[in-house]
């Protein structure tokens, strides 16, 4: 076996994965405000940044704290001593993002809360990321200022006086006739203040607004490999932005009917390819794919490929395409697989094939009894994101209870994980066996929560659909994981 080989066999081992950090935990018993609750979660492209959202509008910018040495081989260095060190992270700054506004044409309130952050490129060692509520998108840079500060008194003993002359510290007191009999005080006991330069703070300012081009909920922004442009979604269009004009857009996609009552889908989430800058891929609500190439035409709405699993035989019940509908979708970082989120299942797609999935994953599958239950609550239109590794081999997404799954993607792997965004990951369920992939079993967990749970899984074990694990990020370069637990970013690695 080669070193190459060695590289990828140790790549496809199972992990274990440990608790690394968290940001406002909570206490027992503390009830938790509707504006800390986390809605959106970004790595940038190099890892050392993190930015989170929340329901009030605000965002929060996370920094390595485990900074490069001088010779840069800071990757060298972890990965020869990995059982021992992890990605750290420490609070940056905070800025609001945005405010409550209210649309007077349509009497319509436009809630503060984040839907997505997204990274941009880096320039002049200051830090670029988009952020979007229903309505607006905001272009925001936050640099290093440093911050000018009088820090103390100047006392130095000599000073000129008057003609020039040097005033002992003597004379303090005496007033002398200098310049033609003209008074003049000794200023030698005169302390004067000195301005010095502080530490550096970051400033966040909002460089563009791009605004007024969205009738339905924006659900998606996507960056372009150029550089240059993004795209933002809604329910019914795709529009493209260049990141200099923020008065104008062009409609790429218009999936809206002539009459409203044929409306049949709608777009859930649309997002650029990671190289390729002229193709991109959006999901809709009856669970197909779509990818588009911006060569073909101005307004794409005919797709180059269709991502669709083959309908399943047998009869179909009300919640079949309720549950069908894809909640995210993200590519891989090389641009050939492709990840989507229904509410049941996480599939991995090949871009050159689009017969149906390469695999299937079920996240929580011993809730199909429970679906009217979730129909009542409304719990079965949450959704769910889900993120894969920087080298493809895992992906992730969330479930109920707080809990999030783990899955070895790559051909023949078995490897599975459920962990609870907890201090102790591992404590709220046991091992599953092994298992051939793409026929995995459901969660099994050992603690119970009676008669206040809304409901129990096939093992007896509690689930409980008012804690959801909806929002996660995956390192770009390492095997750690971030994810929001109501107020709380946990942070875990491998």
């Amino acid at each position: 076996m080669n070193g190459e080989d060695e590289v990828v066999a140790a790549s496809t081992e199972p992990l274990e994965w440990r608790f690394s950090q968290v940001f406002g935990e909570r206490s027992a018993g503390e009830d938790v405000q509707e504006v800390d609750i986390i809605s959106a979660i970004e790595f940038d492209k190099s890892g050392d940044h993190l930015a989170t959202g929340d329901r009030g509008g605000r965002v929060v910018l996370f920094e390595r704290s485990d900074v490069r040495n001088s010779s840069g081989a800071r990757r060298e260095l972890e990965v020869g001593d990995y059982s021992l060190r992890h990605p750290e992270f420490r609070y940056k700054t905070e800025f609001q993002s945005h405010d409550p506004e209210f649309d007077y044409l349509k009497s319509l309130e436009i809630e503060e809360k984040i839907n997505k952050i997204r990274w941009c490129q880096t320039a002049n060692g200051a830090l670029f990321l988009l952020s979007t509520n229903d309505k607006t998108i905001k272009f925001w840079k936050v640099q290093d200022k440093k911050i000018k500060k009088i820090s103390e008194m100047s006392s130095d003993p000599s000073r000129t006086i008057g003609n020039g002359s040097v005033a002992s510290s003597s004379n303090t007191n005496i007033t002398s006739l200098v310049n033609g009999g003209v008074p003049e005080v000794d200023i030698s006991s005169l302390r004067l203040p000195v301005v010095t330069s502080h530490e550096s703070s970051p400033v966040a300012r909002c460089r563009r607004v791009y605004a007024h081009a969205h009738d339905y909920h924006i659900n998606s922004i996507s960056n372009n490999s150029d550089g240059e442009t993004f795209i933002s979604a809604d329910d019914l269009r795709i529009n493209l932005w260049n990141m200099e004009i923020s008065n104008q857009s062009f409609n790429i996609v218009d999936v809206k009917p002539a009459k409203m009552e044929d409306l049949s889908e709608v777009i859930t989430s649309a997002e650029f390819h990671p190289t390729h800058c002229n193709m991109l891929a959006y999901s809709s609500s009856k669970g197909s794919i779509r990818l588009i190439d911006l060569r073909q035409s101005a307004l794409c709405d005919s797709h180059s490929k269709l991502f669709q699993e083959p309908e399943a035989a047998g009869p179909k019940s009300f919640f079949t395409e309720i549950i069908a509908s894809v909640s995210d979708i993200k590519f891989a970082k090389e641009g050939r697989y492709l990840l989507s989120r229904d509410y049941m299942t996480l599939k991995l797609w090949d871009i050159n094939m689009d017969a149906g999935p390469v695999a299937t994953f079920q996240v929580h599958e011993y809730l199909k009894p429970k679906l009217c239950d979730l129909y009542e609550n409304d719990s079965i239109f949450d959704k769910f994101e889900c993120c894969i590794s920087g080298n493809g081999l895992r992906a992730a997404t969330g479930s109920y209870s707080n809990l999030f799954r783990v899955f070895g993607v790559s051909p023949g792997s078995t490897e599975t994980a459920t962990l609870e965004a907890s201090r102790n990951p591992m404590r709220r369920h046991v091992p599953i066996p092994s298992r051939p992939a793409r026929a995995l079993s459901s969660i099994t967990r050992v603690v119970s929560r009676g008669s206040e749970s809304p409901g129990v899984d096939g093992n007896n074990n509690a689930h409980d659909f008012t804690t959801k694990l909806l929002h996660l990020a995956w390192h770009p370069n390492e095997n750690s994981i971030a994810c929001a637990a109501a107020n709380s970013l946990y942070m875990y690695y491998a």
